[in-house]
Parts: structure tokens; C-alpha cells; sequence
């Protein structure tokens, strides 16, 4: 603009009647206005408002992915540890650091959970009972980041109530309530815990508190946190509906599930979160798609954001990479066994339960069975013992195996007909 505004000026020093014509102020202004708008045409455009509004989000990174020892591809997650697991069978379709014991944080309270609706299950407790916030278990208004039910000291509130408060707004005084509850105090109930995880199996678990507060001695594997997942699903049944229930209010309080995935992942249907500055960013998760269910859990990510989305990539690469088959029936017949000094020759022999496996997809047309039965099956046969083994192979990999057993009872022959096919198995030797 300024070499416009000096050869105006220069121009006006030379025309004297242009200058009496027009002041010098209004001729400044149209010079600064020209200036300006030449300036405004020769820059860059920008771009319409509205037109950011339409450009779609960026669609989020590919997760890196490396080679386990088996040649598989999978993905490589920034945490301590990770699993993800079948639920059917409970086979490790992926892992990292799965025996590592490690703080578990608010995870802990799937075990409180458990314990509850077990005692429930078995008339121990009543849904209505009242369960007292006592001293020792009350929670002081969260000031020290505790998450809480807010539960008032010394008030009750029915134990489903309390259990929801544990399940959907973690909170840490209605844990202990239920520790002092059902296990007379929270040392005893912890003992109910550790108890259970053995019996469960978490072999690398060991449980020092009803919440999961900070404790060196509160430690569990992510592979331990799975099977306790899947314990939960399988054996609380009619209280899993709860994990998935997203909000909570209790005293005028409204609080939010803190498992992201259930808004936006429709397959997703618990479990549970946990944090505290140890443990980093917890999750357990479950989801279940066209009949298969998959348990994922992530210890100490970074944030909430990265577990939930350290899951989401868990769960899309298991149900991309594989699937369920069911190389055989529960009762069907696969095949007859002989029976010696029974009053019938032989006995049909199959699965007594239903038997699953997870394969890689594409590999179900090329599973192949072999039955093996015990060398000598004596009458009297009950139904259901087990008289062989069926065996699934797969391009040469066995895949798995299942007990077969007898389909029927064969009660023992008398002694006259023991001696004769005995009789006749010397001959026909």
C-alpha cells in the first residue's frame, strides 16, 4: 500500500487544481482502499466455511502388526499386557505378557462382583437384603480420586443396588460393603477371593483388597482376568445383563458406565474398567458376533482412549481372522465300542458335550477326525463314562481333542454268559 499512497502524493504535488478539488484526507483513504483491495485478489483463497463441515474425518491409523512364534500376524498394542481370548473354548488367539502378574486396579472388583451373584446363586443372599456403609467402607466425597456409589455412612441400600454401584459406577465404598457383607470383613472376604482364583485357575493372581486400591500385594495376569471374565458370563448368567447397563443412579447421583465400547459398539456387553497411577488404563471386555464371543483385556495402556481403542482393534482382528466350527455333535453316534460280559455286545460312543473350536478362516472344510477307543471297555458301562478320545487335525496340526463316551448303560451279563464269551474268546483267538 505505501508505494500507492507516495505516488499519489507525488501526482497531487503537480496538480494543483486536482488537489483543491479533492482533500488531501478522502484522496489518502482511496488510496489505503485500493491498496488493500489489490492485496486481498492477489492472495490465496480460502476455503468456504462450510465446506470443512463436509470433508469426512480422517479414518483412523492401521494398528502395527508383527509375527508370533506360530507365523501368526498380529497386532502390537502400546501396554504392558494383553490377551484376547475364546470364550467357548478358552483358547489365546493372541497374547502379550499374558502371565506377567501386574496391578489390576478396579478389575479386582469383577471378582467382588462374582462372589456376589454367586452367594445370590445360592440363597446365601437375598437381592433386597440391606447392606450397611460402614465407617471403614464409607467413601469421603472422592476427594482422593476414589470412585464411589455415595452411599451416606451408616445408610443402607438393597445389595442389587450395591452390586450395580460396583459393576456400573466402580465404586469403591460399595465393594467394601459387600466385602464386610458377605465375608463378615474385608480380610475375610479377600480370603473368599483368593480362594476362588484358585479354584478358577489364575495361578498368577493373588487378591489383597475387595476394590483393587493400590497394594504390592494385589497383582493378577491378563490371562487370570480373562478367565475370570469368562467365569462371570458362564456361571452368573442371569447377572451378566448388568455389565452392560449404561448408567447408574443412586441418592440423586447419575453415573455413567466407564466402558466407552458400550456406546459405540453394539456387540460389546460388559465387563469392567480400572485405573489408578500404578496400573495405568485398564479394561476387560466382552463381545459376541454372529454366535462367537471373544474376551479381550488390556492392562496399563495410557489413557482411557487408548484402552478402548487398543480393544476395538482386538475384537475387529479376532473376528476378521477367525472362526468357530463343531467337528461333531454332542449325542450323536460316531461309533460303536465292543463290550465284553455285558448283556449287549457293544455300545454306542460320542460326545457328551458340545465340542468347538476356533480356527483360523477358510481352514473348517479341512478338519478331519480320529476316534480312539480304550483297548478293553468291561461291562457294567454307565452312560457317559469315558471310553475313547476323538482327535481334530488340520493340515497335519492337531487342533484339539474331546472325550468320548458311552451313549447308553450296559449292565454286566450274568455268570452263565460271562462264561460263555469267554469261552468263545479262547476260541476265536
Amino acid at each position: 500500500m505505501l508505494p500507492a499512497v507516495a505516488l499519489l502524493k507525488k501526482q497531487l504535488s503537480m496538480n494543483s487544481r486536482f488537489h483543491s478539488a479533492f482533500p488531501l484526507s478522502v484522496v489518502l483513504a482511496s488510496a489505503f482502499l485500493v491498496a488493500a483491495h489489490t492485496t486481498a485478489l492477489s492472495a490465496p483463497h480460502a476455503k468456504p466455511r462450510a465446506a470443512a463441515h463436509k470433508q469426512k474425518a480422517a479414518a483412523p491409523a492401521e494398528p502395527a502388526m508383527t509375527t508370533d512364534a506360530n507365523g501368526q500376524s498380529v497386532p502390537v498394542l502400546a501396554n504392558k499386557a494383553w490377551v484376547l481370548m475364546d470364550f467357548n473354548t478358552g483358547q489365546l488367539l493372541a497374547s502379550s505378557n499374558p502371565d506377567e502378574p501386574l496391578p489390576p486396579a478396579s478389575l479386582t472388583k469383577m471378582m467382588t462382583s462374582y462372589l456376589v451373584e454367586q452367594a445370590l446363586k445360592s440363597g446365601k443372599v437375598k437381592p433386597n437384603d440391606p447392606v450397611t456403609m460402614s465407617l471403614s467402607a464409607w467413601c469421603r466425597g472422592g476427594k482422593e480420586g476414589d470412585s464411589c456409589m455415595f452411599v451416606p455412612l451408616n445408610a443402607q441400600a438393597s445389595l442389587m443396588d450395591m452390586l450395580r454401584g460396583v459393576v456400573i459406577a466402580s465404586g469403591n465404598d460399595a465393594s467394601k460393603a459387600l466385602a464386610e457383607h458377605i465375608g463378615g470383613s474385608e480380610p475375610g472376604f479377600v480370603t473368599m477371593m483368593n480362594t476362588e482364583a484358585k479354584k478358577l485357575g489364575m495361578s498368577k493372581t493373588q487378591f489383597a483388597n475387595s476394590a483393587g486400591l493400590p497394594d504390592p500385594n494385589n497383582k493378577a495376569s491378563a490371562r487370570d482376568l480373562a478367565v475370570l471374565a469368562a467365569a462371570i458370563i458362564r456361571n452368573s448368567a442371569e447377572y451378566y445383563p448388568i455389565y452392560a447397563e449404561r448408567q447408574f443412579s443412586y441418592n440423586g447421583i447419575k453415573q455413567g458406565n466407564r466402558n466407552a465400547l458400550l456406546y459405540t459398539d453394539p456387540t460389546v456387553d460388559g465387563l469392567k474398567t480400572g485405573h489408578t497411577d500404578e496400573a495405568g488404563y485398564c479394561l476387560t471386555a466382552s463381545a459376541k458376533r454372529n454366535g462367537m464371543r471373544l474376551i479381550s483385556v488390556i492392562m496399563n495402556a495410557d489413557s482411557k482412549q487408548a484402552r478402548a481403542d487398543q480393544t476395538r482393534v482386538l475384537f475387529n482382528w479376532g473376528y476378521a481372522n477367525f472362526e468357530e466350527a463343531s467337528p461333531a455333535q454332542a449325542g450323536a453316534t460316531l461309533t460303536s465300542a465292543k463290550v465284553t460280559y455285558g448283556v449287549a455286545p457293544t455300545v454306542n460312543a460320542g460326545l457328551a458335550q458340545p465340542w468347538t473350536l476356533v480356527l483360523p478362516k477358510g481352514q473348517a472344510a479341512a478338519v478331519k477326525t480320529a476316534i480312539t477307543l480304550n483297548p478293553a471297555v468291561e461291562a457294567p458301562v454307565a452312560k457317559g463314562a469315558v471310553i475313547g478320545k476323538i482327535v481334530a487335525t488340520a493340515n497335519g496340526k492337531q487342533l484339539g481333542e474331546a472325550p468320548v463316551v458311552a451313549l447308553a448303560d450296559v449292565e454286566r451279563a450274568g455268570f452263565f454268559e460271562r462264561l460263555r464269551q469267554r469261552v468263545v474268546g479262547w476260541f476265536s483267538k
